[in-house]
């Protein structure tokens, strides 16, 4: 348990940096424009490289909310 108790911080730091590169990798619909009134109401569906990062960014977030589950149980 010792190792990994060492390991698991380790992974947390890992998977966080992924995390918020994930999430700041990503677009924010419409930017300023929708402030002032611009800016339609379309949706689209995520396709190629912006549903691996939105696939990304939720796997990322349960593995370090599981990670810090098992930091909270082994001490």
């Amino acid at each position: 348990m010792s190792v990994l108790a060492n390991i698991l911080p380790i992974i947390q730091i890992i998977i966080s940096v992924v995390l918020v590169t994930a999430i700041l990798l990503q677009q924010r619909g419409g930017g300023l424009g929708i402030s002032f009134g611009g800016g339609g109401g379309s949706y689209h569906t995520k396709r190629g490289f912006e549903k691996i990062l939105f696939i990304t960014t939720v796997i990322s977030a349960v593995l370090l909310a599981l990670t810090s589950i098992l930091v909270l149980l082994i001490k």
